[in-house]
């Protein structure tokens, strides 16, 4: 959603529970769903554990579905969603998209403007897990730095993408709530 800057900094929230549930995942769990990547061409460097999945054929009438996460992630993710949401957005959208994502040490996530209408009417929540000092996620140009603790919300409709030329990998959580009006 084109929110009028290209970042908006949500505050700090407290998401050990959900760091912690994410940081147990065996390895198993991660390269298990590859339709992100195969998919979509930017994403070819990245591993996702996806909870809440649509790719939005049908727009306006899409079908959400539960993934391979949702059993893993849900118990910890949900309280933190409906935090943030009550927190800054109007009651009684939808979350159509929840997803834990990383991105490995050395990967890159190619510019682009996320171009399908459900990204023109839901804002893009991402909730940073794990990250190191090398990761930079740029939008419109400039470069950001998440901070582990914060949650940013993005403009996806500017040109992003994300460099990690660290040694560790990125994980960030993140969700998509399209509000009622949309």
């Amino acid at each position: 959603m084109d929110i009028g800057v290209p970042l908006k900094e949500l505050g700090e929230y407290d998401i050990a529970p959900l760091r912690d549930a994410i940081m147990k995942l065996p390895e198993e769990c991660w390269t298990g769903n590859t339709f992100r990547q195969l998919e979509y061409e930017v994403h070819q460097q990245t591993q996702s554990m996806v909870m809440i999945f649509t790719d939005g054929s049908g727009w306006p009438n899409i079908e959400v579905t539960k993934e391979s996460g949702w059993d893993l992630l849900a118990e910890q993710a949900f309280p933190l969603m409906n935090k943030i949401l009550k927190d800054h957005y109007p009651p009684g959208g939808t979350i159509i998209r929840a997803m834990a994502a990383r991105l490995q040490a050395g990967g890159v996530i190619k510019p682009h403007s996320d171009e399908h209408p459900s990204f023109h009417h839901g804002h893009r929540i991402h909730i940073p897990i794990y990250t190191n000092p090398r990761v930079r996620f740029m939008i419109g140009g400039r470069p950001y730095q998440f901070e582990v603790g914060k949650v940013y919300e993005i403009n996806n409709q500017k040109r992003h993408s994300v460099m990690n030329k660290g040694a560790e990998g990125r994980i960030n959580f993140i969700f998509d709530y399209v509000p009622p009006d949309h």
